[in-house]
């Protein structure tokens, strides 16, 4: 541009792109700062879909549901209930309610949904307390996603519960079962454990747990 018969050169700011999180705040902007905000990546686990002929669920029908509930780009895996979404939404307790009552009116039953973000899924993975042994068989190792927090009162009386040959860890809202002979008849009843942590949760095996890992940094890498 010119001022007084000059010529003037003019530079703009540069645009700062920041990211905000599912829980806290963000920092204040600064004068000049011009913000792009990513939606967040959220991976969904079913609970009791498609098992034993019961639950019946078509992903491309799953995927369908999330997206007339403005869920961007969302992505199946397998047929037990897994998607990876975008969201702008930041409750994802409320969230979690209206997948399940769409999930109702649509297919006539109400399965638990249970959420984790891609940072949450991700410390899951890096808090595997079998990572370091040899021998383990990454389709015997479930990880047992729970809907909240048990506490750890609870968490301590799971502890006590006997589950030879089974082996148990549990950090957090993740339980780590490790199944030496195998999942399809184990000695272990998750219904007692259940009750013993008085809050639901899904599980997963290893292998399942990794992809949909990378299919939520892949869908984050994409923006």
């Amino acid at each position: 541009m010119r001022q007084g018969g000059r010529a003037v050169l003019v530079l703009s700011r540069p645009k700062i792109r920041r990211g905000t999180a599912l829980t806290g705040q963000a920092r204040p902007p600064t004068v000049g700062t011009i913000y792009s905000v990513a939606m967040p990546v959220v991976i969904s686990m079913l609970r009791g879909v498609n098992v034993g002929g019961h639950n019946k669920i078509k992903m491309d029908a799953l995927r369908a549901l999330c997206e007339s509930l403005k869920l961007r780009d969302p992505r199946t895996y397998v047929q037990s209930g897994n998607v990876v979404f975008r969201t702008e939404e930041r409750d994802l307790g409320r969230l979690a309610k209206r997948l399940e009552s769409e999930i109702e009116r649509s297919f006539g039953f109400r399965p638990d949904v249970i959420f984790r973000t891609t940072a949450e899924l991700r410390k899951a993975i890096a808090r595997n307390p079998f990572a370091l042994r040899r021998g383990i068989e990454p389709s015997r190792l479930l990880v047992i996603f729970l809907a909240n927090d048990p506490g750890q009162e609870a968490r301590d009386q799971v502890l006590t519960i006997k589950t030879d040959p089974e082996e148990l860890r549990i950090d957090g809202r993740e339980i780590y079962i490790y199944y030496p002979n195998g999942l399809a008849r184990p000695k272990l009843s998750w219904a007692v454990i259940e009750k013993t942590l008085k809050t639901r949760g899904t599980g997963r095996n290893w292998n399942s747990v990794t992809k949909l890992l990378e299919m939520a940094e892949t869908l984050e890498a994409s923006e």
